[in-house]
């Protein structure tokens, strides 16, 4: 897919909530740009240990990433020692991926997948599933989330962990958007707002310094619907965190955290 297939959309760009919109929207352009934006050496210090250490807490060793985009959290696991494959939607993500890993050092497993048919793509069990970097809301439709997060589960060993993040979609749908700009997208000079922003569609707009402009849809997930959906597919506890925070008032993390457990428990264990 070639840049130019961009300028085939509607007039109105807020008229598409699609699931597959993302394949048009993450074109090379924009991939190549995409550590600008995140800025790896700033995120990892930002981030500090927090998933490798919920990790190690569930005693994870073989993680499945399926938002591996350009291979971030991919590589600082596989820096810890744990066993990584990652996967992704787009394949212009996925090559960026490897090349990142390979100038680190690794050879990165990859396999390109869509997650509402993950486990055609992805063998064997996994002891946690990792969906990062507001990946979750790529998706549209309610069918799709709650399928997504069926395959997960099926990934998953019978004690293993989801870890999913999301933005912070309620405070900007109730009190507008504002953000601390250290968590994520941390690159100095790009900028990442919304662009529009109803119940239904949060259109981000992505400026960097050369003045290239590019854009993504996504669907405003809100924290508790998120956690619902979790539960209602089978996972029976979830922690949420804002900004990687245990304690936090719901208005002012920029992100939400939620590790969701697998295994059954009975009341008192």
């Amino acid at each position: 897919m070639t840049d130019s297939t961009l300028s085939d959309l509607p007039e109105d760009p807020t008229e598409i909530r699609e699931t597959d919109f993302y394949k048009m929207e993450y074109v090379h352009s924009f991939v190549e740009k995409w550590d600008e934006l995140i800025d790896w050496e700033r995120r990892a210090a930002s981030e500090g240990t927090f998933f490798i250490e919920k990790l190690k807490e569930y005693g994870a060793q073989r993680v499945l990433d399926v938002a591996t985009g350009t291979g971030f959290h991919s590589v600082q696991l596989l820096k810890a020692g744990f066993d990584v494959t990652s996967v992704d939607g787009s394949p212009y993500m996925l090559y960026k991926a490897f090349e990142n890993a390979k100038r680190h050092g690794f050879v990165l497993r990859t396999i390109h997948a869509d997650w509402r048919w993950l486990n055609r793509n992805v063998y064997g069990t996994f002891d946690a599933v990792i969906c990062l970097a507001n990946s979750f809301t790529h998706l549209f439709s309610e069918r799709d989330r709650r399928k997504s997060l069926a395959e997960y589960y099926a990934t998953l060993d019978h004690d293993g962990i989801l870890i999913l993040d999301q933005r912070n979609y309620d405070s900007i749908l109730d009190d507008g958007f504002s953000s601390k700009h250290i968590y994520y997208y941390c690159g100095e000079d790009v900028k990442a707002e919304p662009e529009y922003v109803d119940e239904g569609l949060a259109r981000f707009r992505y400026e960097f310094p050369d003045q290239s402009v590019h854009h993504l849809n996504m669907f405003p997930l809100r924290k508790d619907y998120t956690r619902r959906l979790m539960h209602e597919v089978g996972f029976q506890r979830i922690e949420t965190y804002g900004d990687f925070e245990e304690t936090y008032r719901d208005k002012d993390p920029d992100f939400f955290v939620h590790v969701a457990e697998k295994q059954y428990k009975k009341e008192g264990e």
